[in-house]
């Protein structure tokens, strides 16, 4: 049986020759090793198309899912060939071939003294000489303590905010005329009359338009509604709405 270096690798050889992908043991990120064609098949005669699928020379690969890729890939020419009824020769190789690519990953993986894993180099703490999963990087351990920080400060802060103020409550509008609801447009939906408010003169308080009188100051908002009388009150002439002094006598209107 195949003892690899790591617990995690691939066997991605056939009956045209032999390849292996050795994955980290923290984020599954790969090497795979260059391709080694079997004699055995060779003097067969059976070699062809090989450049098409296989990585000749040694590869990093980006983890367990490209390794599906892989195999999408090779699907097209002569490594898709399965294991079955492979000869001793073809198996002595192949022993052969897996520890050649042994020695060649080995190159691009460390094994941790603490969790004994075997991890790539970006998953290697070289400062401490641990995997990452035991040593973090303190500057990626700083920044990622600080980031979880400001995401509670903001959830703390979300929390307490006040984004709304005023009264959560429903309100009807009864139309004056007809005394049916009029929706909460400027007329109402059942007999057409104005829903604009009757504004009093004297405080500013909005009335219905069938008040007499401010339902605030108790303003008579008829008298106030009707315009100015022109006529003078000392000689009697008439004088137009808004006049300020009688064209008669000159009295203040």
């Amino acid at each position: 049986m195949l003892q690899a270096f790591t617990r995690n690798y691939q066997d991605n050889s056939t009956d045209a020759g032999f390849q292996f992908t050795f994955y980290c043991d923290v984020c599954s990120d790969g090497y795979k090793s260059s391709f080694i064609e079997s004699d055995t098949y060779k003097r067969r005669g059976l070699l062809r198309g090989l450049g098409q699928g296989a990585s000749i020379l040694g590869s990093l690969v980006g983890g367990r899912a490209s390794s599906l890729g892989y195999g999408a890939d090779r699907a097209t020419n002569v490594l898709t060939q399965t294991f079955e009824g492979k000869s001793p020769e073809w198996q002595k190789e192949h022993e052969q071939a897996f520890m050649r690519a042994q020695n060649e990953a080995q190159q691009h993986f460390h094994r941790c003294p603490s969790c004994n894993k075997y991890v790539c180099d970006h998953c290697f703490n070289e400062d401490d000489g641990l995997c990452v999963s035991c040593a973090p990087r303190q500057e990626i351990a700083v920044a990622k303590a600080r980031a979880d920080a400001m995401k509670r400060n903001i959830d703390e802060a979300g929390q307490t905010a006040t984004v709304w103020q005023g009264a959560i409550e429903s309100k009807t509008t009864i139309c004056p005329q007809c005394g049916k609801p009029a929706g909460s447009g400027k007329f109402c939906n059942n007999c057409g009359a104005s829903m604009d408010m009757k504004i009093c003169p004297k405080c500013g308080a909005k009335n219905a338009q069938t008040v007499r009188f401010c339902n605030n100051c108790g303003q008579n908002l008829q008298a106030a509604a009707a315009p100015p009388s022109g006529k003078c009150p000392a000689c009697g002439q008439d004088n137009p709405p808004g006049t300020k002094f009688c064209g008669g006598c000159g009295t203040k209107l």
